[in-house]
């Protein structure tokens, strides 16, 4: 049941990753029809625009991510139950032993972060090293190095590089829509085209509200995939479902957290603002009701 669960949230991120691909494409295309008749083109600016941002991006995500969550880095004598503890699972897990940080924050929570492996850091509360005992830790951490371990890290990183090249797009469209680059011209024939017109139309309203809505849409699902896949990997690391199950019943039942960082509330184990919708569409993470059904199910 373990490997089952594994094999299928990794099919799933492959088919959300492409469906991610596809409205890129799309959105670029789109601009490109409308500023030039030219699709390709736009789509091929697309993809140069993304890994332009993506290089950038790729330099150094670890150290920023932990100064916008307030998180200061440790070592061994300032913490050594901490440091062993993430120690022993990124060795069980077979990764290189991470950065670790501790968040001063007295609401319990963690998360993971970096470009790769051997680039990679962790950060955990004060909160929680406080509420949490040793098993429960190590089912936290193991869900943590879990991420690094199937290159989580990575992926979260593509996704926001697609949605803020998106809404770049989505936000050059609306400046072509202001200055009138729909309007119909009697000098030029294409233009002046019903059907023409038609497709224009189409193309401004998938990049401006269709794109980035389906975008976000699609980042969502690969970050709640991401976290049920992460779960079961802390249960092949560990062997004991119970810790992470204990572990996410009092972090559910905390108090938000105080100085997150709304852009990296992905990351977390659990949304540190514990605001979900009603539709779960929008949700950073999934029901803890239901990663811990399927926990038990383990």
């Amino acid at each position: 049941m373990l490997y089952q669960q594994i094999a299928r949230n990794k099919r799933k991120t492959a088919l959300i990753m492409f469906i991610f691909l596809v409205i890129l494409g799309l959105v670029g295309a789109g601009i490109g029809y409308l500023w030039s008749n030219s699709p390709t083109m736009g789509v091929i600016i697309a993809l140069i625009g993304s890994l332009v941002y993506l290089f950038i991006m790729w330099q150094n995500p670890a150290n920023m991510i932990m100064s916008l969550n307030h998180a200061q880095e440790i070592h061994e004598a300032d913490n050594p139950e901490l440091w062993h503890i993430v120690e022993d699972m990124a060795m069980v897990a077979q990764v290189p032993m991470p950065r670790v940080y501790i968040i001063p924050d007295p609401s319990p929570n963690a998360f993971a972060t970096g470009r790769d492996p051997e680039h990679s850091a962790v950060a955990v509360t004060q909160g929680i090293l406080e509420l949490l005992d040793r098993e429960e830790l190590e089912g936290v951490l193991g869900h943590e190095l879990s991420h690094v371990k199937n290159y989580d890290i990575l992926l979260s990183t593509i996704a926001v590089v697609l949605v803020g090249v998106i809404s770049f797009i989505s936000n050059m469209a609306s400046n072509f829509w202001f200055w009138g680059g729909v309007r119909s011209d009697d000098d030029d024939d294409r233009d002046s085209n019903a059907l023409a017109m038609i497709f224009k139309v189409v193309a401004l309203v998938f990049v401006l509200i269709l794109g980035p809505l389906s975008a976000s849409l699609a980042q969502m699902a690969l970050s709640r995939n991401r976290e049920y896949l992460a779960d079961a990997s802390s249960v092949k690391l560990t062997r004991n479902p119970q810790g992470l199950i204990s572990a996410l019943r009092k972090i559910e039942n905390s108090q938000p957290m105080k100085v997150a960082d709304s852009s990296s509330a992905g990351l977390y184990i659990e949304n540190p603002f514990h605001n979900h919708g009603l539709t779960h569409l929008f949700d950073t993470h999934p029901p803890t009701a239901d990663r811990i059904k399927r926990l038990e199910n383990m």
